[in-house]
């Protein structure tokens, strides 16, 4: 199995085999070429335009053409001047050129062949939690478990995956953070151990030009957002785990933002229902994946993401917006409701920080920077220091 900074020629079988087994069997002529889903599955959901054919993301080469599925879930790149050489590792390719999610690309360019439904909200609501707990419990439970460890932050998302998979959970944070608390209390409630990742100033400065370096990104935010999922990879790779499950996807596909939840008075959406600004938000995914799942990759670990398999996002695009952001302003609901069948109130329905903030690594950041003199008055002083490091 390569390591996620192995330098392999673009295109070749090394450089394009799979970290574990796709669900389906590939034929061995195609063995290495796609990620997430075989060649007949990929070649139906062409054929037919279905953008959930039942996996949980894909990404590859079939028949001449470089795909990515329709959320982005499996990030794919190809030579921006030659897009017959392609790798999923943008690092082994002079000038990447991620493939958009929902796009086949051969010399021709690009064509979009597969868009997310947008389904009129369902009406009943029982049925619609009952299609949550059914693909979230699903999608859980058919996790393998062989070499795994669950990122856990004591919120509703990883509590969902926690609570059902026996596997080590793993946080990161500074040790008076928001996510180390309630990590601890939520495993203790799941009568789970939990292993901490203390973060010190130390591990940021040293981690941040990696998760540059592994992302290609240097956006204070985008490092931010990565650094502590990097941190907690680093250590579960340590310890002998080579894959790593996540909650992502469930604040955008659940509407777990703030500005979804002030839909149409937040002027970061433009749309004038909950529904159609939880849609902005994910169409953003695309975009937050190819970060994430690359930081994963450079920390050693595949991840895993079972709240982005098809089942619990065709479930999700189903919902009304009183079951992603209630009257009260409880968010996530239908996601609440639907896992507390086995997840305890308490973590159900807890409120949860992001995690560059619930971490505490954008305060820590932020303080780095001014103390190395990229002080708050200076323009994009968080970009620049990181600039420095890296």
């Amino acid at each position: 199995m390569s390591g996620p900074g192995d330098a392999d020629e673009p295109g070749s079988p090394r450089a394009n085999t799979r970290r574990d087994a796709v669900e389906d069997p590939i034929h061995a002529a195609d063995e290495g070429r796609l990620r997430g889903a075989s060649p007949a599955t990929v070649r139906g959901a062409l054929a037919d335009g279905d953008p959930l054919p039942g996996t949980a993301g894909f990404a590859g080469a079939v028949d001449g053409r470089v795909v990515r599925d329709a959320l982005g879930r499996q990030p794919v790149f190809t030579e921006a001047d030659d897009p017959e050489t392609w790798s999923f590792d943008p690092a082994a390719l002079s000038d990447p050129d991620p493939v958009p999610a929902g796009h086949a690309r051969d010399s021709d360019g690009d064509e979009r062949v597969w868009s997310l439904p947008d389904p009129d909200p369902a009406t009943d609501e029982r049925a619609a939690v009952r299609a949550v707990r059914e693909g979230v419990r699903g999608a859980v439970d058919d996790t393998a478990t062989g070499g795994l460890a669950v990122a856990f932050s004591g919120g509703v998302d990883s509590a969902a995956l926690a609570a059902r998979l026996d596997a080590p959970l793993y946080v990161a944070g500074f040790p008076d953070s928001h996510d180390v608390e309630a990590a601890r209390s939520g495993a203790a409630k799941l009568d789970r151990e939990l292993r901490v990742v203390e973060l010190t100033h130390g591990d940021i400065e040293r981690a941040v030009p990696e998760v540059a370096a592994a992302t290609g990104r240097t956006d204070a935010m985008d490092v931010s957002i990565a650094l502590p999922l990097y941190l907690v990879a680093e250590r579960a790779a340590a310890d002998g785990y080579d894959r790593l499950a996540v909650g992502q996807g469930a604040d955008e596909l659940f509407g777990g933002y703030a500005k979804v939840a002030r839909a149409p008075e937040d002027e970061r959406v433009a749309a004038d229902t909950v529904r159609g600004a939880r849609r902005e938000v994910v169409e953003t995914l695309p975009d937050q994946l190819q970060r994430d799942v690359l930081a994963l990759r450079g920390a050693g670990v595949e991840p895993v993401a079972p709240l982005l398999d098809d089942r619990v996002v065709a479930a999700a695009l189903d919902l009304p917006g009183d079951l992603l952001v209630t009257d009260r302003g409880e968010r996530k609901w239908a996601l609440r409701l639907a896992v507390r069948e086995w997840v305890p109130d308490p973590v159900a329905f807890r409120e949860k920080k992001a995690v560059q903030y619930g971490s505490l690594v954008s305060r820590e950041l932020d303080r780095l920077a001014r103390r190395a003199g990229f002080k708050r008055r200076m323009d994009d002083h968080l970009g620049r220091y990181v600039d420095s490091l890296c």
